[in-house]
């Protein structure tokens, strides 16, 4: 649990949603041409200064190199850590090897490596089987339904709030709203 301004208790639970489900899985695609694929050349082009700038500012060192795939088998692994109490710290890993070091978290042995670095317990035989398969893609489906059509994407009791990125202010502005 996490605490707000002394006055309340909420937590974070990280939700599944595929940006790219047509994408390969294993060792991926270009990121940076996936991105120009989905979003358009000027967009991206508009979009990565924009990032690297709001991501320096929390200690975030985006990078747009490396490869990108089908993320399904890395929310299989954040679904077994989260049974496991460690879904926050998976998070944390994958990010870090997604955005800042060039990884492809559809790669089963970058996968094993952020398992292996937060302690989880059986990973490679959730990765290696069909294992809550179903019980993600049942997630997906859900998340789809809340009006999820990018990341990130927050929601706040069962409400969603305005996708990308949000200011810490934005998220104190409807904590407060709740309260009243």
């Amino acid at each position: 649990m996490r605490k707000f301004a002394g006055k309340a208790e909420f937590q974070v639970t990280w939700l599944p949603y595929q940006l790219a489900p047509y994408a390969p899985g294993g060792k991926g695609v270009n990121k940076l041409e996936l991105y120009k694929q989905k979003f358009g050349d000027a967009q991206t082009q508009q979009m990565m200064p924009r990032m690297m700038l709001v991501g320096m500012q929390d200690g975030i060192h985006f990078s747009y190199g490396g490869n990108t795939g089908n993320t399904f088998d890395s929310h299989r692994l954040i679904a077994l850590a989260s049974k496991q109490g460690k879904q926050d710290e998976l998070v944390e890993e994958l990010f870090q090897n997604y955005f800042e070091q060039e990884k492809c978290i559809s790669d089963c042995d970058v996968l094993l490596q952020a398992a292996l670095k937060v302690g989880l317990i059986a990973a490679e035989e959730l990765l290696n089987g069909d294992a809550n398969v179903e019980e993600v893609q049942a997630e997906i489906q859900q998340c789809e339904m809340i009006a999820t059509r990018g990341v990130p994407q927050f929601v706040i009791n069962g409400r969603p709030i305005a996708p990308g990125a949000q200011d810490v202010a934005e998220f104190e502005r409807r904590f407060l709203e709740l309260l009243a």
